[in-house]
This record gives structure tokens, sequence and C-alpha cells, in this order.
């Protein structure tokens, strides 16, 4: 009867009917044994431990990433104040000993140089001889002198213009 309204044999349709439900049956057995280690599994995850205290330590270590993270951005902010104020110290050195008379020896006479990041400081200049020791000290403003330097001034400029500077991020 069904076969004359269709067009075709209704046994073709059963037979579809049965493998589909078959197929199903498998599927349906093969998700139960997932479902079934997946149990297991989350046995052994929870066992020794309440649900409450494993909460409980998520929470406490979702806490502490957190302090982590403000500690972070207060160590950076320190740490940019750091570099800013680094800026203006007297982080190059030039130094240059020398004999300022030939009758004394030892070379007790010396040019110092201290610049900062800005290459602005001062070069200081101690004469050495008998009577006794005369200092003088010269600015640096621009890693240049308004007045004239002489020669070892000069060197010790040099040398800490040339000085490594720290590295800037």
């Amino acid at each position: 009867m069904i076969s004359e309204y269709l067009g075709f044999d209704s046994d073709y349709i059963i037979l579809g009917l049965a493998g589909v439900v078959i197929i199903l049956l498998i599927l349906i057995i093969t998700n139960m044994v997932q479902i079934g280690k997946l149990k297991k599994r989350y046995k052994v995850f929870m066992s020794g431990k309440t649900a409450k205290s494993l909460e409980d330590t998520i929470i406490k270590r979702l806490d502490e990433v957190d302090e982590l993270v403000a500690a972070n951005s207060s160590i950076k902010k320190n740490i940019e104040e750091l570099f800013a104020n680094m800026k203006c110290s007297y982080q190059k050195v030039g130094l240059v000993k020398y004999d300022a008379f030939n009758e004394m020896g030892g070379k007790l006479s010396f040019s110092l140089a201290m610049l900062n990041g800005k290459d602005d400081g001062f070069v200081l200049n101690a004469v050495h001889s008998r009577e006794g020791c005369y200092t003088y000290i010269k600015e640096i403003v621009g890693g240049n002198s308004i007045i004239v330097l002489a020669d070892e001034e000069q060197e010790a400029l040099n040398m800490a213009k040339e000085a490594n500077m720290p590295a800037e991020k």
C-alpha cells in the first residue's frame, strides 16, 4: 500500500532507517564509555579535596596574581623614576694624572671631569707644586666649556664624553 503512494518499495526505507538506528546506538555506546572514563578522571582529580577547598585555592591564587600585577606596576613606575633621576647624576668620569712641573716627580697633579647624561658637569684641576696644591674648577655645559681648557683638562673631558653610558630602555 505505501509502495503505491511512494512509487518504490518501502523495504528500502525500513532498511535505511534500521541502519541509521544501529549507527546511533554505536554512537551512544561510545559516548557512554567516554563519559565513564571522564567521571573516573574527575574522581581522581577531586580525591582528597572538597570542591569548596579547591575553589578557595583558586580564589587565593587569583588574589596573588592581582597582587603581583599591582606590584609589577609599582616597580615599573619606580624604575622609570630611577632612569629619569639617573640622567641628572654624574655618571661619566675622565681622569688624567700628570706632572705639572718637570722638577716634581710622581704625577701628583690631575684633571678630573665628571658629566651627567646630558654632558653637563665640571672639570676639576688640581695642580701640585712644592709650595702647595691649587685646585680649579670649570663648568661644562653640553660637553663644552666657556673657559679655555688646558690640554690635560680637555683630555679628561674627552675621556668622560667617551665613557660608556648605562643602558637605556
